[in-house]
C-alpha cells in the first residue's frame, strides 16, 4: 500500500464530510439523540402497572387488600370504580392495564374459611407486558394466601408450616435488574452501524454518480489504497461517537463498564471495521446512492436492532431466524458489550466473538477488493 495515496484519498474524503452538513448531522446528531431517547424513554422494566379496583365488599378487609396492592412497587391503583362494566370500559379505552374486582361477602368468606375468589381483568394487547403483569399479580395473591393460611393455623392453634422448598435468589451482573444498564451500552452497536455502515454505503456510489470514478481508475491507485483511504475518516468519526456514547452513559445514567477500557475500544474498532467494509461493499456493488440508501438500513440498522439479542431475545425466535442471526455482526458485538459492561469478562472469555468479527471484517474487505478490481482498479 502507498501511504501517500491513502493520505490523499483520506484528505479528500474529510473535505467532502466537512462540506456535507447532512453527513455530519447523521454522524453526530443522530447518535446523541438515540442515546438520550433510548436512555430516558425506552425501558423494558415493568412497574407501576396502572390498576383500577371494583370493591363490592367494601369492608376493612377489602380496603386493606387494596392498600397493600397500591403500596406494592409493581402496581398503582389509579381509580376505585363502581362496577365491572365501568372497569371493562376503562380496559377498552386503554386507561388501565389491570382491573381487580372484589365480590360481595369476600371478607366474610375468608373469615369463615371458605373460598374467596377475586376477578382479575388484564389487558393482553401487549403480550409481554401482560405476562409480566400477570406474574406480578399472581405473586401478590400468593403472598396474600400465605398470610391467610398463617392466620387460619393460628386460629386452629396449630404451628405454622414452613414450605419445604425455598428458593434463595442471588442475581449476578445486573443486580438491580435495570434494563437501562444494558440498553444504553447496547445502543453503541446501533450507532456504529448507523455511522459506520450507512454513511459509507454512499461513498463509492457517489464517485460513480459524479463521474469521478473513471478518473480515479486512470490514476495509480490500487483497490486497497482506495478502500483504506475512504474508510479512515469514517473510522475516526464513528470512534469519536463511541467515546461520546461511553461518556454520556457514565455521566447521564451512571453506567460504567466493569471490564478493561482498552478491551472495549478494541472490540469497537473490530466491529467498526465490519460495519465500514459492509457499507463500502454495498456502495461498490449497487453504484447508486438512492439504492444504497434504501438497502443499507435493511442490511445494517434493522438486523442490529432486531436480530442481535439487543431488544428481542434470540432464544425466543423461530429456529430459522435463529440461524440467520449467526451472520449478523451485531450479535457478537452485543455479546461482547454484555461481558464488558456487566460481567467484567476478559479476552479469554470473549475471544470467540472477536474471532468471528475479525473473519467478517476480513471477508468483507476481500469482497470489496474483488468488486473494485473487476471494475478495473
Amino acid at each position: 500500500m502507498n501511504l501517500r495515496i491513502i493520505a490523499a484519498i483520506t484528505r479528500k474524503e474529510f473535505y467532502h464530510l466537512i462540506r456535507d452538513y447532512r453527513s455530519l448531522y447523521l454522524a453526530f446528531a443522530i447518535p446523541l439523540i438515540l442515546i438520550l431517547l433510548f436512555g430516558y424513554a425506552l425501558s423494558l422494566d415493568v412497574d407501576n402497572v396502572r390498576t383500577v379496583v371494583v370493591d363490592h365488599d367494601n369492608t376493612p378487609g377489602s380496603r386493606d387488600l387494596i392498600r397493600r396492592l397500591d403500596a406494592s412497587p409493581y402496581f398503582h391503583v389509579a381509580a376505585h370504580l363502581g362496577d365491572s362494566e365501568e372497569a371493562a370500559s376503562w380496559l377498552d379505552h386503554g386507561r388501565t392495564i389491570l382491573a381487580v374486582v372484589i365480590p360481595p361477602d369476600w371478607t366474610r368468606n375468608i373469615q369463615a374459611d371458605r373460598e374467596a375468589p377475586l376477578q382479575i381483568l388484564l389487558d393482553g394487547s401487549d403480550p409481554n407486558f401482560a405476562n409480566i403483569s400477570a406474574g406480578y399479580i399472581t405473586a401478590f395473591l400468593e403472598r396474600e394466601n400465605t398470610t391467610s393460611l398463617h392466620r387460619f393455623l393460628n386460629r386452629q392453634g396449630q404451628e405454622q408450616m414452613r414450605p419445604p422448598l425455598e428458593g434463595r435468589i442471588r442475581i449476578w451482573f445486573n443486580e438491580d435488574l435495570e434494563s437501562r444498564n444494558f440498553i444504553v451500552p447496547g445502543i453503541i452497536a446501533v450507532i456504529i452501524m448507523i455511522v459506520g455502515a450507512m454513511l459509507t454505503s454512499l461513498v463509492i456510489a457517489r464517485e460513480y454518480e459524479n463521474g469521478t470514478m473513471e478518473t480515479i481508475k486512470s490514476l495509480p491507485v490500487s483497490a486497497g489504497d482506495f478502500i483504506v483511504g475512504k474508510a479512515i475518516p469514517y473510522f475516526f468519526i464513528t470512534l469519536a461517537d463511541v467515546l461520546i456514547a461511553i461518556l454520556m452513559g457514565q455521566v447521564l445514567f451512571g453506567i460504567v463498564m466493569k471490564a478493561d477500557f482498552w478491551l472495549m475500544i478494541g472490540a469497537c474498532a473490530l466491529y467498526l471495521a465490519v460495519a465500514i467494509t459492509l457499507g463500502l461493499f454495498i456502495s461498490a456493488a449497487v453504484k447508486s446512492q438512492l439504492v444504497a440508501n434504501q438497502i443499507a438500513p435493511i442490511v445494517t440498522f434493522l438486523p442490529s436492532m432486531l436480530l442481535s439479542d439487543f431488544v428481542f431475545p434470540i432464544m425466543n425466535m423461530p429456529a430459522a431466524i435463529q440461524v440467520i442471526t449467526y451472520i449478523v455482526p451485531a450479535r457478537y458485538f452485543i455479546d461482547i458489550l454484555k461481558g464488558v459492561y456487566m460481567k467484567n469478562a476478559d479476552f479469554t472469555l470473549l475471544w470467540p466473538n472477536f474471532v468471528v468479527l475479525f473473519i467478517m471484517a476480513a471477508g468483507l474487505g476481500a469482497l470489496n477488493l474483488i468488486v473494485l478490481k473487476r471494475e478495473g482498479m
